[in-house]
């Protein structure tokens, strides 16, 4: 167990749920870190964790502070209202000595637009509201992979593939990991913040999205040409979301068997990333092996410090 300090910010979405940051909070003081909670964490303006301009100042603190992780509290929506404005520099000198960005949702905005810009490896893993501070004890894998990240010894991550999709013949794939929440990649479409990444092994998640918006986003991406780029796409959770009598059979699956019939690259599901308790930390920009055989499934990065 290595004790670190950590940053707890807000970049996107006020936080609703204040019991649930701050039992996050002390969670992660109770696993013996230094936690450090910036000053408009808790702030509100409209939606957001405060205006523009109080988010970009939230940003830089967390940039500026030293911390070993820098982590939000939550995502939502508000980045990409920022990207023009972040503080790109000083974010890479951040990461160069050794502060670990970390987030998810939302925050999916920041790590691909700071790869664009940078270059630089960030963290798509936990947020300290919907992971650390659930009512329950919090998921011992994310749990997990989360220290393995503070004390630098995360390499790898594994899963079970549906039976379905088992490998006869074994897959091995490298390329510089990216992506994301689905929906933020795609709004990312046409701007100058969606990385131009060609070979790449790209992951997608999603939350309170209908089959059909999934089908929609992805058909922008094939459309961009950014998905027939890839190496592999590997498939996370996509939670929340209702059918409906209209749909007649359309379902997840229905989308995931024609983004197969699209693309020449493998897709896998079944990723343990997205809106749900059990999240891996993932290295958004790091060059990485996909290797699959049978139904196990591998994602590894090696040593990253």
């Amino acid at each position: 167990m290595t004790n670190k300090r950590i940053y707890i910010f807000s970049p996107s979405s006020a936080v609703g749920n204040k019991a649930a940051v701050k039992r996050g909070i002390a969670r992660l003081k109770a696993l013996g870190h230094e936690v450090e909670v910036d000053p408009s964490t808790f702030a509100r303006h409209m939606r957001f964790a405060g205006d523009d301009a109080t988010r970009l100042a939230a940003i830089e603190r967390a940039t500026a502070s030293g911390a070993d992780i820098a982590i939000i509290t939550r995502g939502g929506y508000g980045l990409t209202r920022l990207l023009p404005m972040l503080p790109y520099k000083a974010i890479a000198k951040a990461i160069d000595r050794g502060t670990q960005f970390v987030g998810l949702s939302d925050f999916t905005a920041f790590q691909n637009a700071v790869l664009v810009e940078t270059g630089r490896v960030t963290w798509s893993g936990p947020a300290v509201g919907e992971d650390f501070g659930v009512e329950a004890e919090p998921d011992e894998i994310m749990q997990a992979c989360f220290e393995d990240l503070v004390a630098g010894q995360g390499e790898g991550t594994g899963w079970q593939l549906p039976r379905a999709e088992a490998f006869g013949e074994p897959l091995q794939a490298k390329g510089v990991l990216w992506g994301g929440n689905l929906a933020i990649v795609s709004a990312l479409a046409g701007t100058p913040w969606l990385p131009k990444v060609k070979g790449g092994i790209l992951f997608l998640e999603d939350v309170h999205e209908h089959p059909y918006r999934i089908e929609r986003m992805l058909t922008q991406l094939l459309y961009t040409g950014v998905l027939q780029q890839q190496k592999a796409i590997v498939l996370g959770h996509f939670t929340n979301w209702v059918p409906v009598p209209h749909d007649k059979g359309f379902r997840l699956n229905t989308v995931i068997e024609w983004l197969r019939s699209q693309v020449k690259a493998p897709v896998l599901t079944g990723l343990p990333f997205g809106h749900v308790p059990t999240k891996v930390c993932l290295p958004v920009g790091a060059k990485v092996t996909l290797a699959a055989e049978g139904r196990d499934a591998f994602l590894l990065w090696g040593h990253m410090h």
